[in-house]
């Protein structure tokens, strides 16, 4: 039954591809949603059926993908490209990553280096694949459906798995594909990895991602996907059936991934779109839910704590930061700040991160923005920030001016930019092949879009207060 998932992989690649040559290049797409989600776990199987020597094939296919998409987008470039300011930030910091590379900082080999430069930057080619796309050459109302299927079909399999009490990655191969690649012991008490439970003893799900927190984050980008996918041009939410059951689907992900960061990311990404859009239902159900959530957890602080109450001691615990994950991120964080602190240019590419891990010689992981400072210093953790507040404000700006297919591009980037905030701070969010491609890609996407807008100087964005006025 697990044969499945290669031949989806497969299938998914030989579709894409055949689209690619005959021109249509937004074959591509259709590759990053139903091809890099399921990635991980089709690696982990083809190694669990002994087919340890087409890994490095199957794992090639993406940037094959990515090189293809570039040397045809340049090839038939017809017009000079207008530089956006978003531009020449994202390609200083590839620049300045890349001299990394060559510098002979940290104790890391070159191969290690490059490896950790892949994981660090190569998401800006990535991006250059959607800034050199032109918005009539996608149907993004298709592909935006497919995301939402998706989270569709990852709900299907959660659910097979909360019946089952079992989870999928138990019967990939996971724990030894692991071992096998990354050099990662299993751990906790499944055999997997601690990401797979919490405290409580509660599973925690990935469907058929890579683990729970990739699991997470993809349900936070198919919420994001459904609010611009089914808002309107004058900001009226009108969701189908199909729609409804997408919504339900998020749900249902993001209560069993289980993962706190990206709960609270869920409803702040919720809480967001009713201000950006002017949704009062929204916005006060939001308010409604955060009062019955706050009176709950006032009452499981004040009631006598029974150890055998998996939920309360995971909420007191969270609070106060006395769990071992809590715990685990804080002291990467200081281990990591004071890392950038007494090393401002950096400890190396390698010294921070999967590759990091990989080597057992981690300094301040779990924090996307750390990871960035301690392997290159405060000037590539500045690049990158500025990068993603950038992009926050110029979605801001930009969602009331747009309309059609460019808005809902320009809405989607912004709810996944502000979805994504939380989790970068607990995680190395880049790591993910799905997420950084699909949120890079689109970010170039919409950087193509308002490149070649000319902004009327005297209009000016409408004020949160008065689209809730409406």
């Amino acid at each position: 039954m697990m044969i499945i998932f290669p031949i989806v992989y497969l299938f998914a690649f030989i579709l894409a591809m055949s689209d690619v040559i005959q021109g249509k290049k937004e074959g591509f797409i259709l590759f990053l949603i139903f091809g890099l989600s399921i990635y991980a776990t089709v690696l982990s199987i083809t190694f669990m059926y002994g087919f340890k020597s087409w890994i490095v094939y199957l794992q090639s296919f993406k940037e094959i993908f990515v090189f293809v998409i570039l040397g045809m987008s340049i090839w038939k470039l017809k017009a000079k490209i207008k530089l956006h300011l978003l531009d020449y930030l994202i390609c200083a910091f590839f620049a300045y990553t890349l001299i990394y590379v060559f510098l002979p900082i940290g104790e890391q080999g070159f191969v290690d280096k490059v490896m950790a430069f892949r994981s660090l930057s190569f998401f800006i080619l990535v991006y250059a694949c959607g800034r050199l796309y032109r918005p009539e050459e996608i149907y993004i109302s298709k592909y935006f459906h497919y995301v939402l299927l998706l989270s569709i079909a990852a709900a299907l399999v959660l659910i097979t798995e909360v019946m089952a009490d079992q989870h999928l990655q138990t019967s990939t191969g996971y724990a030894d594909y692991n071992f096998y690649l990354f050099n990662f012991e299993p751990s906790g008490n499944y055999g997997l990895t601690w990401t797979f439970e919490s405290e409580g003893g509660y599973k925690r799900f990935a469907s058929f991602f890579a683990n729970p927190l990739e699991f997470a984050s993809a349900t936070i980008i198919a919420i994001a996907v459904l609010g611009a996918l089914y808002t309107t041009d004058d900001y009226k939410l009108k969701l189908d059936n199909f729609g409804y059951l997408a919504l339900a689907a998020t749900l249902t992900c993001i209560i069993f991934a289980f993962s706190r960061s990206a709960f609270i990311s869920y409803f702040i990404l919720v809480y967001a779109y009713s201000i950006f859009t002017g949704r009062k239902y929204i916005y006060h159900t939001v308010h409604a839910g955060a009062a019955i959530v706050t009176i709950y957890v006032i009452y499981l602080l004040t009631k006598e704590q029974d150890q055998n109450d998996g939920l309360q001691m995971v909420i007191i615990n969270t609070i106060n930061f006395s769990n071992p994950s809590s715990v685990g991120h804080v002291v990467e964080w200081i281990q990591g700040a004071l890392a950038i602190a007494s090393n401002p240019l950096g400890l190396g590419l390698g010294s921070s991160g999967r590759v990091a891990g990989s080597l057992g010689e981690n300094i301040g992981g779990e924090n996307q923005f750390i990871i960035i400072g301690v392997q290159a210093g405060l000037v590539a953790l500045i690049l990158y920030l500025s990068i993603y507040v950038t992009f926050i404000r110029a979605a801001i700006k930009w969602f009331y001016r747009l309309e059609g297919k460019e808005k809902k591009i320009c809405l989607a980037l912004l709810l996944i930019k502000v979805g994504f905030i939380i989790p970068s701070l607990t995680s190395e969010i880049e790591s993910s092949s799905y997420i950084s491609y699909f949120t890079w890609f689109i970010s170039g996407l919409f950087v193509s879009v308002i490149s070649v807008k000319v902004a009327v100087p005297d209009e000016k964005p409408i004020t949160d207060k008065e689209l809730l006025n409406e």
